[in-house]
């Protein structure tokens, strides 16, 4: 069940540090629900009643009950501390939109992307477009009620690199979606001290190289 969400939670005069997470994946994966799940705020979205036009363009295999769609995003927020906010998008999964998501990739800490087990080949057009712009991710699995599936066999079907997290959850229980942004959060912080470290190295391999090096006599 969605966790009921306040609409007076007014954002503090003091938040000036606006921090940004995508969650994106297939049609139908849950991506809307994760979203209302964890905000702090009565989200918004941009759901339309889908109708029978739709069932020639959009692939409703395994989701026939869906009765409702996002047409743009979704749109959430979760107050950090005093100064800093996390606000959260969630990107239309239909192919048709797939051209939104340059737009909301702009900007982006990171990203989740949701799948559904049962349609894992719909999630690689996400994985696909992370990398492409570089944007770091994890992987969560919605529960569905599907058939299970090891790890590996999931990453085998993904591809996806060992060092990219990959997750179960909920997406309608809130402390479930919130231990996913907990775990890209951690993820993003992994790769920041990796950088760091590789950073502080090369440096320290340039000045060693450097004092290495014999001065020329005039």
């Amino acid at each position: 069940m969605d966790s009921a969400t306040s609409d007076r939670a007014a954002l503090q005069a003091t938040a000036d540090n606006g921090l940004k997470i995508v969650v994106v994946g297939g049609f139908g994966v849950g991506k809307t629900t994760m979203v209302r799940s964890v905000s702090e705020i009565r989200p918004l979205n941009t759901e339309e009643t889908m109708t029978r036009a739709g069932e020639a363009v959009d692939d409703l295999d395994g989701v026939h009950s869906k009765s409702s769609t996002t047409v743009a995003f979704d749109f959430g927020r979760i107050t950090l501390d005093a100064r800093s906010v996390l606000y959260l998008f969630g990107a239309p999964g239909q192919e048709r939109f797939w051209f939104l998501w340059d737009r909301l990739f702009s900007g982006t800490l990171g990203a989740v992307v949701l799948v559904d087990t049962r349609r894992l080949a719909d999630s690689w057009y996400a994985i696909d477009r992370l990398e492409h712009h570089g944007t770091p991710f994890i992987v969560a699995c919605n529960d569905f009620g599907g058939p299970l599936h090891t790890e590996q066999q999931i990453r085998e079907a993904l591809d996806l690199s060992p060092d990219v997290p990959l997750v179960e959850c909920d997406a309608r229980d809130r402390s479930s979606s919130k231990y996913v942004l907990i775990t890209l959060v951690e993820h993003l912080h992994a790769l920041s001290v990796a950088r760091s470290k590789g950073a502080d190295a090369a440096l320290a391999g340039g000045q060693g190289a450097a004092a290495m090096t014999p001065e020329r006599t005039p």
